[in-house]
């Protein structure tokens, strides 16, 4: 029995014990003596959850006698978090706090880190504060998970609150806090930082390298960025994969390109992290085409470009409107199993809409297994925006029936797509939807499209009604759209007006008095036509000339 035991204990941490196994552990438990020992207890709970069956490890907890150790409390909430479900995690942590058993620092440092992973700033400042009223936020290790925290939200004045406050920090707390500074590009506080850590004693590591090399951005930082390096060779951090591909990095985005692929071709055994790293600094500078020639490398060389780096190739092809690389990528993520995943996904969808592939986009889309709210919104933007504008209302009803709710920018998009397509009674149904069925609050912009698709049908003073009726003061975007529908139309004596209301925006804006001018003139009222046209002249008023530019293809 303590053989199969101490297997037990040791599935827990790596989920190798089949789960069969550890079933019959737990019978044999319950066999030998009514009541499960704690340790033992533990060990089933967090094989049971390193297996995702958190039935059975719930009720092992429920079963627990009270007060429960906190040790079965954390191993659940950490089961949860690892796999992303925050909100029961939250309700876990919650329901120790009811209970005889109160948090401890490890509970505090797992459902931060959760909370970070799963971006939720407002959580955490509420686990920050019952921290603080509870004795646990000047421990390290919950520090170390605030400040981590604070960092990835981009908060790094209330990070540097916490680090402040903490007594003797160690290397850990150290790194987080540049990393922070390096999230925000605050390259002269992570060298302040820096060198604060060298006068308090603390060694740094490789990872103290990274966090303060990633805050380079700027190119009036490359020599600072050349000086780490040099502390980099001298104290031989450079040897780590993490610190060179984060050298390669630094270098292209801070605009010395040259210097970023002498570093890269001084590497004998370039890992995977360095040559993504060369990639990604090559979109940053606008080197599409080498970047795509470097990911056929290292497709042909057997390295595994990942999911971000996929999706950051995608992006790319979108920027230049290559659909011929958008293929060829999206058979790669094919072949290599990563066209499931959401921010591949994502970028797919995108980068067929930009290369005027909507239709291919909406096949990615049907293929995705579990959908969120963002890529609704993406799809029936593209969709919208391509002319398909009954299959973009479709796609919401179905957003609809997988229980997400629509947003403003879902509506958004479904007004700007009948807009495009002239589809006026769908257009009312959804802006009344909007407000009576889902109650979202009618914004600027969904007026704006409102106003554009009763102009477009000629009803100018239905638009001007609607206008008269909004809550906000309207803006030049929504007068444009009416105005716009009055010089279509040939309705001088309302468009008068709207361009009056106009010129009390923009009274410098040439755009608007052409228009006016233009409206005039298809009336045949040359005189006020000229009246405009001599006022512009007056202030030195003209419209830019507008320009084109075709780049260049590679050969």
């Amino acid at each position: 029995m303590r053989r199969k035991l101490a297997l037990l204990h040791a599935a827990a941490g790596g989920a190798a014990l089949p789960l069969s196994c550890t079933k019959q552990f737990h019978a044999r438990l319950i066999v030998a003596a009514p009541c499960i020992a704690d340790d033992h207890r533990l060990r089933l709970l967090r094989s049971y959850a390193a297996h995702g069956e958190f039935a059975p490890a719930h009720r092992l907890l429920d079963e627990a006698p009270r007060p429960a150790s906190p040790l079965l409390y954390n191993a659940v909430i950490r089961a949860h978090s690892r796999r992303g479900d925050l909100p029961t995690a939250l309700a876990f942590f919650a329901s120790m706090r009811r209970s005889a058993t109160p948090p401890d620092a490890h509970t505090f440092a797992c459902v931060l880190r959760a909370c970070a992973d799963c971006y939720r700033p407002g959580a955490a400042k509420v686990l920050h504060g019952i921290a603080s009223s509870s004795g646990w936020s000047s421990h390290p290790t919950v520090g170390s998970a605030l400040v981590s925290a604070y960092s990835k939200f981009l908060l790094v004045d209330s990070a540097r609150h916490v680090f402040d406050g903490l007594r003797e920090p160690d290397l850990v707390l150290w790194n987080s806090m540049m990393s922070g500074y390096g999230y925000r590009e605050m390259w002269l506080e992570g060298l302040q930082l820096f060198s604060a850590m060298r006068r308090a004693g603390a060694e740094p590591d490789g990872y103290s390298m990274v966090s303060l090399l990633s805050s380079f951005w700027d190119p009036e930082a490359l020599a600072f960025g050349q000086a780490v390096h040099g502390v980099c060779v001298k104290g031989g951090y450079d040897s780590g994969h993490h610190v060179r591909s984060t050298l390669v990095s630094m270098y292209f985005r801070c605009g010395c390109v040259e210097s970023g692929q002498t570093l890269f071709g001084s590497l004998l055994d370039a890992d995977l992290v360095t040559c993504c790293s060369l990639i990604t600094g090559q979109l940053q500078t606008g080197k599409y085409e080498e970047s795509f020639n470097l990911f056929r490398e290292m497709c042909y060389s057997g390295r595994r470009p990942d999911s971000i780096l996929i999706a950051s190739l995608l992006s790319a092809s979108a920027s230049t409107a290559s659909i011929s690389c958008s293929k060829e990528i999206h058979g790669y993520a094919v072949r290599v199993g990563v066209d499931k995943d959401i921010k591949v996904s994502s970028s797919l969808m995108d980068a067929y809409a930009k290369c005027g592939f909507a239709e291919l986009g909406y096949l990615v889309f049907r293929q995705i297994p579990s959908k969120n709210s963002v890529m609704y919104n993406l799809v029936i933007s593209n969709l919208g925006s391509h002319g398909f504008a009954t299959k973009a209302i479709e796609v919401l009803d179905e957003m609809v029936r997988d229980k997400l709710s629509p947003d403003g920018a879902t509506f958004s998009a479904l007004l700007a797509a009948c807009c495009h397509a002239g589809l006026l009674d769908e257009g009312w149904k959804l802006f009344r939807r909007m407000r009576d069925e889902f109650h979202i609050v009618v914004e600027m912009q969904h007026y704006v499209y409102m106003v554009r698709l009763l102009a477009t049908f000629n009803q100018l003073k239905e638009a001007y009604d609607l206008i008269q009726t909004m809550p906000m003061p309207p803006d030049c975007g929504v007068w444009g759209a009416l105005l716009w529908g009055c010089c279509v139309h040939r309705d001088s004596s309302l468009g008068r007006a709207v361009a009056e209301k106009l010129f009390e925006f923009y009274p410098d804006k040439a755009s608007y008095k052409i228009m006016l001018s233009n409206l005039y003139a298809s009336e045949g009222m040359w005189w006020d036509a000229e009246e405009v046209r001599a006022e512009m002249s007056k202030e030195d008023m003209h419209k830019n000339t507008g320009i084109s530019w075709v780049g260049e293809i590679s050969k």
